[in-house]
């Protein structure tokens, strides 16, 4: 039979309620918008005490950013089995279901919020960014990129994420959509860089070797050659 008493939390699960208390609030409205008052109320203490575990707004905005974008950068992992593009597009709609799950957060993120321009901000989202990276030259299997497949994948990368901001200004494309767009921008580019480079021709051509005749790679050829017609 319960008592009613209430379990007093530890300093690091105070912490972490905290964390996902702010993150949660940061999901629905800017960190700009969100004050240390309404934090300390959704969690159930006061506004003192959230001072206690964290100096200010800043500190706690980049906690809740740290565990967010280690989230986010887990959304790039994926097993290296079956066809690249199905693959990438996997990976597409998790991105997506990170991006509707925290939209004002990720656009305060990305366009400018309380904790935009510090360095520890600055370093996380470089981190994902970098995770991104890792990860889809994993998917190529390629250990050391040249320069110009460097060029292509950082470029995807920074294209993937300026297509979510846009989205999330009104969500006037369906997003089952984009992250097909996406898949097919990423053979474009690597199509646009085999146009100019030996390595990235070989590169492209293993890309593409295995890919099924209903995947979003050979959906492009097929949109493609339907234009030319």
């Amino acid at each position: 039979m319960s008592t009613g008493v209430r379990r007093r939390l530890g300093v690091e699960e105070r912490r972490q309620q905290l964390i996902g208390v702010a993150l949660e609030l940061f999901s629905r409205r800017s960190p700009d918008e969100v004050s240390i008052d309404e934090i300390a109320s959704a969690a159930g203490i006061s506004r003192p005490l959230v001072y206690h575990y964290f100096p200010g707004k800043l500190s706690l905005y980049e906690a809740a950013l740290k565990r967010a974008s280690e989230d986010l950068a887990g959304r790039f992992a994926e097993p290296r089995e079956g066809p690249l593009g199905a693959r990438l597009l996997r990976v597409m709609r998790r991105f997506f279901d990170f991006v509707d799950e925290h939209g004002p957060g990720f656009s305060a993120l990305m366009r400018g919020g309380p904790a935009v321009g510090s360095s520890a901000t600055n370093a996380l989202i470089d981190s994902v960014r970098q995770a991104a990276y890792e990860q889809i030259l994993a998917h190529l299997d390629v250990t050391e990129a040249p320069a110009r497949l460097e060029l292509v994948v950082r470029s995807w990368i920074s294209l993937a994420e300026s297509t979510a901001l846009i989205w999330l200004d009104g969500r006037r494309i369906p997003r089952a959509e984009l992250e097909v767009q996406l898949v097919h921008d990423f053979a474009a580019l690597a199509a646009v860089g085999a146009a100019h480079d030996e390595e990235m021709s070989a590169l492209l051509k293993r890309m593409v070797k295995d890919e099924p005749g209903d995947g979003p790679f050979a959906d492009l050829a097929v949109r493609l050659l339907a234009l030319a017609g």
